[in-house]
Formats: C-alpha cells, sequence, structure tokens
C-alpha cells in the first residue's frame, strides 16, 4: 500500500468513527462521473487527492470544524466568492468550513495541491490569504494527529497568523 492509500485510508477510518460517535452517516461517496462534471463546470481539474477524497471516504461532512464541503458546496462557494469582491484568485477551490467566514483552499494549479487559509477577517484583500500547509497531504495528516492550528489539541490555535505566511502568489494570480 503507498502512501496515498494509507492516507486515504486512515482518513476513512476516522471520518466513519467520528460519523457514528455523531449518531450521523457520512454522505455518500461521489461517482467518478460527478467529479469529472464538477471539473466541467469548474474549467480544471481538482487534485487527485481530493478527488478521490470524494469518491472514496463521502462527499464532505468530514475533517477539521464544519468539515469538507460537499461538492456542490464547493462549487458554489467557488462561484460566489470570485463573483465577490475579494479578488479570489481562479482555480483556488474551498473545501472546508473552518468557521468565522475562514476557508481552507486548495490550489488546485499546485502539483502539491497547496492548501491555502482564506480568512476575510483582517477586512483587506491582500492579507485575506495564508500558505496553511505545502500539500492537501500534509493538511490532512495535521488532522489526523492533531497538531494542525485548527485542532483543539495542537495547542497552536492561539498563535496560528504568526505560524502562517502571507500567500506570495495572491498578486500574480488574480
Amino acid at each position: 500500500m503507498n502512501e496515498t492509500e494509507q492516507l486515504l485510508e486512515q482518513v476513512a477510518d476516522r471520518a466513519h468513527t467520528s460519523a457514528r460517535a455523531q449518531g450521523k452517516p457520512l454522505p455518500t461517496p461521489l461517482g467518478t462521473g460527478e467529479i469529472a462534471r464538477a471539473e466541467g463546470i469548474l474549467g480544471f481539474a481538482l487534485p487527485p487527492l481530493l478527488a478521490r477524497l470524494y469518491t472514496r471516504v463521502g462527499d464532505g461532512g468530514f475533517g477539521p470544524e464544519d468539515g469538507l464541503l460537499p461538492l456542490r458546496q464547493a462549487l458554489g462557494a467557488y462561484g460566489a466568492q470570485r463573483a465577490s469582491g475579494w479578488r479570489w484568485p481562479e482555480a483556488v477551490l474551498p473545501f472546508a468550513d473552518l468557521g468565522c467566514a475562514m476557508y481552507a483552499c486548495v490550489d488546485c494549479r499546485s502539483h502539491t495541491a497547496q492548501v491555502l487559509l482564506f480568512d476575510p477577517n483582517p477586512g483587506e484583500p491582500d492579507l485575506a490569504w495564508s500558505v496553511d500547509a505545502p500539500g492537501l497531504a500534509d493538511w490532512l495528516r495535521g488532522w489526523l494527529d492533531g497538531t494542525a492550528w485548527f485542532c483543539e489539541e495542537s495547542g497552536a490555535g492561539d498563535a496560528y497568523d504568526l505560524e502562517l505566511a502571507p500567500w506570495a502568489e495572491f498578486r500574480s494570480r488574480i
């Protein structure tokens, strides 16, 4: 079993365990046709790991805070943000709602599926973007092992803005 398969298995185990503990079913995984339709609407491909989360684990509803967005909701959030005054970059898909209007977003043009934090609370588009994790796999591992800033047990939540680097590519991508 390769690293990606192992990671997917760990995420699925955690997602199913959490769903059982909360007494609610995990959303049904999507088919590959639904991924292809979403990519057609977006005009770009989803990173392979994100697509596999949707097709192997479930259509959102698992993960930190409010969890991964159902794919249809992620598409809607992307369209709404692209039309907003936040100068949302092309191919940066919000995939998890972290509360307080913050999104974890995946840069679909990054070869590592870099995860960006969108935090509009400073009130300025140039200050709203920072690098959360070098890749989606790293972000998922941080959630699984409790070391990510958004995990209560990490102790990093209070100082996360000091640890996250501004997204240098923001201006070149709008």
